[in-house]
């Protein structure tokens, strides 16, 4: 696990202050991998106290346009951020609790999966989701 001053070498990284929102919600990230924004408003709060929606909001953005953090967003779900960075790995998707584990490329290295027509464009990264049941949920649904 990063410490404070693993972040704050991050920050300092990309050009970005340290502040303590921003360590704050890096924090928060790599503690709950996958969390939604109001998961990591709660978990922001316990560390720095009332901390308005905008300001975390702010702050994710920011992380996210320097690559500190990734942004997810599977169909029918909310965005969620991961702080997993920079190996284009995919994810797996319960359908019915919605839990989110990592799932590393399967081929190679990024794109790791190659268009069968790339039209002209330089394909630098591919998303892919996978659906199933999680163990719990695959247990249950078979009781």
């Amino acid at each position: 696990m990063p410490t404070t001053t693993d972040f704050e070498r991050m920050l300092r990284g990309v050009a970005l202050r340290v502040t303590r929102p921003r360590l704050a919600v890096l924090s928060a990230v790599h503690d709950h991998p996958h969390a939604d924004t109001d998961s990591i408003i709660r978990a922001v709060r316990v560390n720095l106290g009332e901390v308005s929606h905008q300001a975390v909001y702010d702050v994710l953005r920011a992380l996210t346009t320097a690559g500190l953090l990734r942004r997810i967003q599977p169909p029918g779900s909310v965005a969620r951020y991961e702080s997993r960075v920079g190996d284009n790995h995919h994810h797996l998707v319960c359908r019915s609790c919605g839990a989110i584990v990592d799932v590393d490329c399967a081929v190679g290295e990024a794109p790791c999966l190659a268009a069968s027509d790339h039209h002209g464009y330089v394909i630098d990264e591919a998303e892919v989701i996978y659906w199933g049941l999680c163990p719990d949920c695959s247990t249950v649904s078979s009781s």
